[in-house]
């Protein structure tokens, strides 16, 4: 049966794409996870794989052109199927509900239809779906809700804060109503298109609506516990209390939130040992995570048979700590997993005389309103010598390599949670105290989950430096779809051989991990051999 596939959200604030280039033509065929197209977002141009498999049919969208969200893109199937059925649907959007449903072979329809299969959807009800913010983004968790079950929504209030496999992103309503309905919990993860939220006229009944789609609710909704008919759970059918009161043995009661007292039974923390730091003394998710048993007290130490001296014992409690992964933690082990089991890595080692670059900074640094790093010179560095060396700039597309005729270098940048690499586009085009001046503001951006989706994509090359940490040599993992990745060691004041006399010296190690599927041993060494020349000689990369 043939899939529409149509316009998809590639951001939280997209509202219509462009289709800059079809990698499919009609009558291609097309195997799951096929790259079909490059869309231009309202942030960055993305490429956007399929999810089927089969022949490329109909094209919806032609190159160049722009069509809303939802807009049908293209159509999936078997060779020579039939799609008349499906194009005179796409072409009437105006046709109503029901003379979709009449369709046999169905177009995927906006969010809140898909439950209409079962039960009508109550008039002004939108149903909200766990969006998804970046490329590579399979599932979101909900770091915060900025509303609650009951408030009012205007189009354009944030609901929640998301956080993907690449930020934290705020997420804001496209319609206005009340919030009905949580289907995800903050701190819990749901994958993309689960129901997130509903919203709708005021004391409208979801109860029939989340029950018709069951399988597209999250696992843990927000929804009212039907088996206790309590006077207490009769007061509330649908809202989730912010603040649970939990008794204590001694009849005092603690203020705790959902989700901290959802941690603390999973930790076997008891709450009556924590200090809130929310409003009256509240317990909130992070008291419990920071929350640090007091030590017990030590047994009376053993005396020594016949001796009468204490025999002194060691005491402790063992303990561990089971920590959930973030998105970003979970992506960073997915993705270079896949490099490193599926690109063969192999390295190549240069030690890099520093002397001249140290001199070189010193001077370049006494002009006003500049300041370079050394970090700064081996990314301009690396951005030239891609230049004279092509083959070490592309990427492996199984039947293809990819040559990328511009050059973005992207730079590792350690954050609290893991690992990012936002991307200098352009880079060989950039000046020194450019890339002095980006890099410092991506960091900056980067350790404060600022960063844009556009921001961090796009690289041909990376370099990922532990030279300020004092680390003087390692090796990287190939940040894909690159070819290749520089690790940068730390400098190093060592004796050194020079004219034939020990004398001292400054060296710096470099390590480039290359993918042999498109680049060999000799083509990695020459490239080496040109970043050397350029480090080694700042006075080049100036010219």
């Amino acid at each position: 049966m043939a899939i529409v596939i149509n316009m998809p959200r590639l951001s939280d604030t997209m509202e219509e794409g462009t289709v800059a280039k079809w990698l499919k033509n009609v009558g291609d065929k097309v195997e799951e996870g096929d790259i079909l197209a490059e869309i231009e977002t309202d942030k960055a141009t993305m490429e956007f794989e399929s999810f089927n498999e089969g022949t490329l049919l109909h094209i919806g969208i032609q190159e160049g052109d722009g069509a809303p969200v939802d807009t049908l893109l293209a159509i999936i199937g078997e060779e020579g199927e039939d799609i008349s059925a499906l194009l005179n649907g796409a072409s009437a959007p105006e046709a109503k509900a029901e003379e979709k449903q009449e369709e046999t072979a169905a177009e995927p329809e906006p969010v809140a239809s898909e439950a209409s299969e079962s039960v009508e959807i109550p008039e002004g009800v939108e149903i909200i779906k766990m969006p998804r913010l970046s490329d590579t983004m399979e599932e979101g968790t909900v770091a915060s809700w900025l509303k609650k079950v009951g408030d009012k929504v205007e189009e354009g209030d944030i609901l929640a804060e998301i956080e993907t496999d690449k930020a934290t992103m705020e997420f804001e309503s496209f319609y206005s109503g009340t919030l009905l309905y949580i289907g995800t919990q903050e701190g819990e993860s749901s994958p993309v298109d689960v129901i997130l939220a509903i919203i709708g006229p005021e004391g409208t009944d979801v109860d029939a609506l989340l029950a018709s789609k069951p399988s597209t609710a999250a696992p843990k909704a927000a929804a009212a516990p039907k088996e206790t008919a309590t006077t207490e759970s009769k007061a509330a059918p649908s809202a989730p209390a912010e603040t649970k009161e939990v008794v204590a043995n001694d009849g005092q009661r603690i203020f705790v939130s959902p989700l901290a007292k959802k941690i603390a039974s999973e930790k076997g923390v008891n709450l009556r040992d924590v200090t809130g730091s929310g409003d009256n003394g509240r317990i909130v998710k992070k008291d419990v995570e920071n929350f640090v048993p007091a030590p017990k007290a030590a047994a009376p130490a053993a005396k020594a048979s016949g001796t009468g001296a204490p025999l002194a014992l060691p005491v402790g409690e063992e303990s561990v700590e089971d920590v959930k992964n973030n998105q970003m933690r979970k992506v960073i082990a997915k993705r270079l997993g896949e490099s490193k089991f599926t690109a063969p890595h192999y390295y190549l080692n240069i030690e890099v005389d520093m002397d001249n670059a140290k001199a070189s900074r010193v001077q370049i640094n006494s002009l006003p309103d500049t300041k370079v790093s050394f970090n700064d010179m081996v990314v301009k560095a690396c951005a030239m010598a891609l230049r004279k060396h092509p083959q070490v700039n592309t990427s492996w597309n199984g039947d293809t390599t990819r040559y990328n005729h511009h050059i973005s270098v992207g730079v590792a940048v350690a954050v609290e949670d893991g690992l990012v690499v936002p991307v200098l586009k352009f880079t060989d085009q950039m000046g020194l105290s450019q890339i002095g001046a980006s890099v410092r503001d991506l960091a900056g951006k980067a350790r404060t989950k600022k960063l844009t989706p556009a921001e961090m994509e796009g690289s041909t090359f990376t370099v990922s430096n532990l030279g300020m940490f004092g680390v003087e040599s390692f090796t990287s993992i190939i940040n894909q779809p690159n070819s290749a990745i520089l690790s940068v060691g730390a400098i190093v004041e060592k004796p050194v051989v020079k004219d034939g006399q020990i004398v001292v010296g400054n060296t710096m190690k470099l390590t480039l991990a290359c993918d042999h599927r498109t680049v060999d041993g000799a083509t990695g060494a020459q490239f080496l051999q040109t970043l050397r020349a350029f480090i080694e000689n700042p006075v080049t990369m100036l010219a």
